[in-house]
C-alpha cells in the first residue's frame, strides 16, 4: 500500500494555483487599465485643455510679432498717415485679448503703445525726431521678439508635459504588458511541468505497472504521490495484485483439488489420463521407451469387510506413500479406481520398469499398516506391465490389465510383463472402460 504523505486532491491543487494565477493576472491587468485610464486622461487634456491652450499662446505671439513689425512700420514711413495707421493697429493689437490675459505681454503692449505713440506725436512735430530713438525701438524690439519666442517655448511645453505623461505611461504599460506575457509563460511552464510531474508520469507509471500485473511478479512499487487520486489508483493496483496472488493461489488449490484424489494424494484418473496421453505421445515422437502398469491390492475387499472401510482407506493412503517414496519423480501415478492405481514410466524399458515394479511388490509386502484402533495389518500387491512404446494408450493399459488378471490368477503378490505383441483393432475401448479385477 502507498502511504500517504501530505496529500491533496488533484482538482484543489490546480484550483489553488489557478487562483493565484487569476489573483496575480488580475492585478497585472488593473495595473495595464490604470495605466491605459492615464494615457486616456493625458490624450482628452492635450485635446480639450492643451491644444486651445496652445492656439491661445501662438495667437499671442503672432500678435505680439505684428506690434513689432508694426512698430518697425512706424518707423520705416514717412507718412504721417501712414504712422498714424500703424499705431491704431498697434492699439487694436495691445488691447486684443490674448495679450490682455496674460500679463507679462500686456505689460510689455503697454509699453510698446506707449513707446510707439510718443514717438508718433514727436514725428508729427519734427520728421526727424523718430530716428533719433530708433535705437531705442531696437531695444523694444527685441524685447518683443524674445517674448515672441518665450510664448512659443511654453506653449511648447504645455504640449510636451502632456505629451511626456502619455508617453510614460504607455511606456510603462507597455513594460506591464511584457510582464504579464512572462506571467503567462510562467504559469503555463510551471503548470505543465506539475501536470507531468504529478499527472503524466505517475499515469505513465499506473499504465507500466497495468500491462506487466501479475501474479508471478512481485507487487508494483510506486514513488510517493501528492496527488490523492493518483494514490487512490495506485492501492488499487496493489490491493489488485494481491487479490491476483490470492486467486492464484486458490486456482493452485482448486486445480490441487481436481486433479487429485481426495483420499492418498495422487493424481485422480481424468488427469493421469490426460497427462500419460501427453507423454505417451511424446516419447513415440521421438521414439523413446516407455512403460505403463496397473496395480491392484490383494484381498482388499476381504480387507475392507473385516477391518471396515477405515482400515481399508488407511492402507489406500499407506501405499500411496510407498509409490511415491518408491518411484521416480518423473514417473506417473493415479489411483484409478477402488484399490487400483495405474502408473506410467516415462524414458525405461519393460525389463527396467519390472525391477523398478518388484522393489515396489517387495516393499508393499514387508509394510504393516497401523489401523486407528491400534491394530496393524498388511497387504499385497499384484502389478501387470505392458509395453507403450508402440501402442495407443488404450491398448497399452488394457495389455497391462491383461498382465494383472494374469498375476491375480498366478496367485497374486506379483509382477506379470505382458507379451511384446502389439495389436492394433479398428475400434479400441476408451480407457474410462477398463476395470480391475478384484479378488
Amino acid at each position: 500500500m502507498i502511504k500517504p504523505l501530505r496529500a491533496i486532491q488533484a482538482g484543489r491543487a490546480f484550483a489553488l494555483l489557478a487562483a493565484i494565477f487569476v489573483l496575480a493576472f488580475g492585478v497585472a491587468v488593473m495595473r495595464l487599465a490604470l495605466d491605459q485610464q492615464r494615457v486616456i486622461e493625458a490624450t482628452s487634456r492635450l485635446q480639450e485643455q492643451t491644444v486651445p491652450e496652445i492656439i491661445r499662446f501662438q495667437r499671442l505671439a503672432r500678435n505680439l510679432e505684428q506690434l513689432r513689425q508694426e512698430g518697425e512700420r512706424v518707423f520705416a514711413v514717412s507718412s504721417h498717415t501712414a504712422r498714424q495707421q500703424s499705431m491704431f493697429v498697434v492699439t487694436l493689437v495691445a488691447s486684443h485679448p490674448s495679450i490682455l490675459e496674460h500679463p507679462a505681454a500686456a505689460t510689455l503692449a503697454r509699453e510698446t503703445e506707449q513707446f510707439l505713440g510718443d514717438v508718433v506725436r514727436q514725428a508729427k512735430l519734427d520728421e526727424r525726431r523718430p530716428a533719433t530713438r530708433y535705437d531705442e525701438w531696437q531695444r523694444l524690439a527685441k524685447r518683443l521678439g524674445s517674448a515672441v519666442d518665450e510664448v512659443l517655448v511654453e506653449g511648447i511645453n504645455l504640449a510636451n508635459k502632456d505629451l511626456n505623461v502619455a508617453t510614460k505611461a504607455m511606456q510603462l504599460a507597455r513594460y506591464k504588458l511584457m510582464l504579464v506575457l512572462l506571467l503567462v509563460g510562467v504559469f503555463l511552464l510551471v503548470f505543465m511541468v506539475l501536470v507531468r510531474r504529478h499527472l503524466i508520469y505517475p499515469l505513465q507509471r499506473i499504465n507500466l505497472a497495468l500491462s506487466t500485473l501479475s501474479a508471478d511478479r512481485p507487487a508494483p512499487e510506486f514513488a510517493a504521490s501528492t496527488m490523492l487520486e493518483i494514490q487512490a489508483v495506485e492501492n488499487a493496483i496493489c490491493e489488485h495484485h494481491a487479490l491476483l496472488i490470492q486467486n492464484d493461489a486458490s486456482r493452485q488449490v482448486l486445480e490441487r483439488l481436481a486433479n487429485k484424489d481426495g483420499l492418498t494424494g495422487l493424481m485422480n484418473r481424468r488427469h493421469f489420463m490426460q497427462s500419460a496421453e501427453v507423454e505417451l505421445q511424446r516419447a513415440q515422437r521421438y521414439r523413446r521407451p516407455v512403460t505403463v502398469a496397473m496395480a491392484d491390492l490383494d484381498f482388499f475387499k476381504k480387507l475392507n469387510d473385516t477391518y471396515g472401510h477405515a482400515a481399508g482407506d488407511a492402507v489406500l493412503r499407506a501405499f500411496a506413500d510407498l509409490v511415491q517414496d518408491t518411484l521416480r519423480q518423473s514417473d506417473l501415478v493415479c489411483r484409478y479406481g477402488g484399490e487400483e492405481f495405474a502408473f506410467l514410466f516415462p524414458e525405461i524399458g519393460p525389463a527396467e520398469t519390472e525391477r523398478l515394479a518388484e522393489r515396489l511388490r517387495v516393499r508393499c509386502a514387508d509394510m504393516e499398516v497401523a489401523l486407528p484402533d491400534g491394530r496393524a495389518v498388511k497387504a499385497t500387491v499384484s502389478i501387470g506391465l505392458a509395453d507403450a512404446s508402440e501402442c495407443p494408450i488404450d491398448i497399452a493399459f488394457k495389455q497391462a490389465d491383461e498382465a494383472l488378471y494374469e498375476a491375480k490368477h498366478l496367485g497374486r503378490n506379483q509382477v506379470v510383463l505382458a507379451g511384446p505383441q502389439c495389436l492394433l483393432p479398428a475400434s479400441s475401448p476408451e480407457p474410462d472402460s477398463l476395470t480391475g479385477h478384484l479378488f
